[in-house]
Formats: C-alpha cells, sequence, structure tokens
C-alpha cells in the first residue's frame, strides 16, 4: 500500500492488468453478486430524479421494485446498495441487442438526457473503496468473471490504475490522480512494482 493524498492505494491496483472487454463478458457483473452496487445518499437522490429519463428502459420487474421497495436499500453489511430483481440483477441493468447488460442510468447519461453517469462504485469497479480511520483505501477487488478483463489488459498492458483514469478523476480529482502517476513513476524506479 501506497498513500496518495488522502487515500491509501493498493499496489495491485498499480501494477495488475485490467481492460474491460465487453464482447466477452457481457456486463455480467451487473447481473451476479449477492447485492446491489454500493451507493451513497446523494447518489441515491440524485438516480431517485432521473427516473422519469431512465424508466422506459428498464424491465417490468425493476419498475415493480423500485415503485414497491425504491431504489436502494441497505443490506446484510450495513451498506446502502442498488436493490436487486430477482435476488441479483441490479435493477438499472438493460440489454442492448447485442445481448450485452447495459446501466439504464449510463446509457442516459450517453444520450445526453441527464448529467449523472452512475454510481461511482460502478465507474470505477474493480476498485472498491473503504475506510481505513481518516483514508479511503483503494483495492483491486478480483472477481472470476472479470477473466477477459485480466487478459486484455495483459496483453494491452494496461494496469487497473490507468484503465479506470476518468472514474479515478471523478473521484479525487485530476490533481491527485497526476500524483498517483507521479508516485507509479517513482516505485517502478524502486523496483516495488
Amino acid at each position: 500500500m501506497v498513500q496518495v493524498g488522502e487515500a491509501i492505494v493498493s499496489f495491485d491496483m498499480l501494477k495488475e492488468p485490467f481492460c474491460c472487454d465487453l464482447s466477452c463478458c457481457k456486463g455480467v457483473c451487473c447481473i451476479e453478486g449477492d447485492a446491489g452496487a454500493p451507493v451513497t445518499i446523494d447518489e441515491v437522490a440524485a438516480i431517485e430524479n432521473l427516473l422519469p429519463e431512465i424508466e422506459q428502459h428498464l424491465s417490468p420487474e425493476a419498475k415493480d421494485v423500485i415503485s414497491k421497495q425504491g431504489v436502494a436499500y441497505t443490506d446484510a453489511s450495513g451498506d446502502l446498495v442498488t436493490n436487486i430483481v430477482n435476488g441479483k440483477d441490479c435493477v438499472f441493468t438493460c440489454y442492448g441487442s447485442d445481448g450485452c447488460c447495459y446501466c439504464a442510468i449510463e446509457r442516459a447519461f450517453r444520450e445526453g438526457r441527464t448529467s449523472f453517469m452512475k454510481p461511482l462504485s460502478c465507474h470505477l469497479y474493480p476498485i472498491r473503496i473503504s475506510k481505513v480511520g481518516s483514508y479511503k483505501a483503494l483495492n483491486y477487488n478480483r472477481w472470476d468473471i472479470c477473466k477477459a478483463a485480466v487478459i486484455k489488459g495483459k496483453r494491452e498492458d494496461i494496469p487497473v490504475y490507468k484503465f479506470l483514469k476518468e472514474p479515478l478523476i471523478r473521484c479525487f480529482g485530476e490533481e491527485w490522480y497526476n500524483e498517483l502517476e507521479t508516485v507509479v513513476e517513482e516505485l517502478k524506479k524502486q523496483n516495488y512494482i
């Protein structure tokens, strides 16, 4: 682990290869798992406000869950997460004609219908953030459904932190990301990564 500003960053995040390969995984991270995506109270409010922009892309089952239970719930670990359908699918999952799962929130963003892209936890995946004292700890979360992303990352020589440049800047700012790159170069010179 190395400290960069207000964050403690795992070495795995700096050296392990990763680059999503949607053609292989089909976006299965949106439909697998035992809970929805972690969200903040502010993100829940933003999502509730944009429901009219995304409801046409949601399944009837997802609309039913949202109308009865809302967009999020507190899971067994005490974390606020997006609601799920049938015990696994995120309520915001929609499907493309290519058979891939997409996020209805991100779809509305890409179509220019909202300024909210998607929950930060989704944008940052496979990084998960936890609290360690007053710091945010950034860890690489390995999941077997992302094997194709590891293979593509290795082939294209893209470590996790480079693949996630945009969401890391969204979370911490461009100055922080530039500092991260400086730290990585120094760690390489010292043969730590």
